[in-house]
């Protein structure tokens, strides 16, 4: 019930502020039965995009896993419990590793930020291989996704852009790739195709003004390289 409010807030939200989301691929998130999400990490926002997305595959929930610290903040700790969010004590994470993959098992869909955090560089950073261990453990497919133009909202150490500015964000899901391999191979296969995946959005998302801190370095962009 909360995670459907959030949904509709949020909604709401993106019409206010005119953002204009585009979603590719949506069909590509299974109906039913588990599946690790596996997300690209550029803002404080990306994940209400696929939060988003996902609702529209039958209604379908994240279950995100987010960290411990968030909690100390008694509203986020209220909203992590109402959308049973799994909380990853980065200092000791097997409990929540344990926790995602028995929610796997049930036949959810698992949101992870393989990078760990935020990209500064806007770039797919080197991956951790939780979500291959996961996804291997559980028996179900890894995703790759890729939300691209939050970072224009609300950036790590940037200016935040809450106001009406009409940002377009594009939202990708791609194909999913098989549990096979050890979790390194399947690690390996999955930030090429997040990367794959990130490059086909930025090549349809439109034009990226060089200088910008919101573009990577790669494409004209002021974003660390």
């Amino acid at each position: 019930m909360i995670y459907a409010l959030l949904v509709l807030v949020f909604r709401v939200a993106n019409l206010v502020t005119g953002h204009r989301t585009t979603r590719v691929g949506p069909h590509r998130l299974p109906a039913t039965g588990g599946a690790v999400l596996a997300i690209n990490h550029t803002s404080y926002v990306d994940f209400t995009y696929l939060g988003i997305n996902a609702r529209s595959v039958d209604r379908r929930l994240i279950r995100f896993m987010g960290k411990t610290e968030l909690r100390r903040n008694l509203l986020v700790r209220w909203l992590m419990w109402g959308c049973k969010v799994i909380p990853v004590d980065r200092s000791a994470g097997h409990d929540a590793y344990l926790a995602a993959v028995e929610e796997l098992r049930a036949g959810e869909v698992v949101g992870i930020y393989p990078e760990a955090t935020i990209s500064l560089s806007l770039e797919i950073k080197e991956l951790k291989t939780g979500a291959a261990r996961m996804a291997l453990e559980a028996g179900v497919p890894i995703i790759p996704s890729i939300v691209w133009g939050s970072q224009r909202i609300w950036p790590k150490g940037g200016e935040k852009h809450l106001g009406r500015t009409k940002t377009p964000v594009m939202v990708s899901i791609g194909e999913p790739i098989a549990p096979t391999g050890t979790a390194e191979e399947l690690t390996a296969v999955l930030r090429a195709a997040m990367t794959a995946l990130l490059h086909e959005v930025q090549d349809a998302y439109g034009p990226h003004p060089p200088g910008e801190p919101w573009v990577p370095a790669r494409l004209g962009g002021s974003a660390p390289a």
